[in-house]
């Protein structure tokens, strides 16, 4: 039954809104990310950076709907799926074709598999879970992002006369590590405490 634009699941207990405009938008995002892969093993750069400047636009418009029309259980595990599926395969995509990092690549995956595997191993366990981003894990996102963001630019549109990456990357892979480290650390610390 139609509510405020959004669909009501006849079956109780799953949440309002399971089809909604916001998630609608989310599940394009992740929709995507094969998309985007397959568009920078083909080499098609260019292609690739306008993707994943759309899929950036759409988290913050799916963000907005959710704000202003009130968010859905489904939407609140779907958003950050598709955000970590679209990192995650650009990092891994892009250290396979040689414009990142193998090292970093690795390491990005490996700190969003210990908070994975951690959320499994204490929920299989029984144990109570309270897990809130911290702001040192939304500074590595952001930072993350923009460096996806500048290996694309620089990919699909190279300076004249450039043959290695600028000082701008070259930063941006140092922060992306250092904070990828430091939050995976804060992570695991912040857990430990709590129990």
């Amino acid at each position: 039954m139609p509510d405020g634009g959004r669909l009501t699941p006849a079956v109780g207990g799953l949440g309002a809104g399971v089809v909604s405009l916001a998630n609608c938008i989310t599940l394009a995002r992740l929709c995507c990310v094969p998309l985007a892969v397959w568009l920078i093993l083909r080499q098609h750069m260019a292609l690739a950076f306008w993707l994943f400047l759309g899929a950036g636009l759409s988290d913050a418009l799916d963000g907005w709907l959710a704000r202003r029309r009130g968010g859905s259980m489904v939407g609140a595990m779907l958003d950050p799926i598709a955000d970590k599926a679209l990192l995650v395969s650009m990092y891994v995509t892009l250290a396979a074709t040689g414009r990142l990092p193998d090292a970093l690549a690795i390491l990005v995956v490996f700190r969003d598999l210990l908070i994975i595997g951690g959320v499994l191993a204490l929920s299989v366990l029984g144990l109570p879970l309270r897990i809130a981003p911290l702001r040192l894990s939304k500074l590595n996102t952001v930072l993350q992002i923009a460096l996806v963001a500048d290996a694309l630019l620089l990919a699909a549109f190279p300076p004249i006369g450039l043959a290695q990456p600028g000082a701008a990357i070259t930063a941006l892979i140092w922060l992306v590590g250092a904070s990828t480290i430091l939050s995976g650390a804060a992570y695991v610390l912040a857990t430990a405490r709590q129990r």
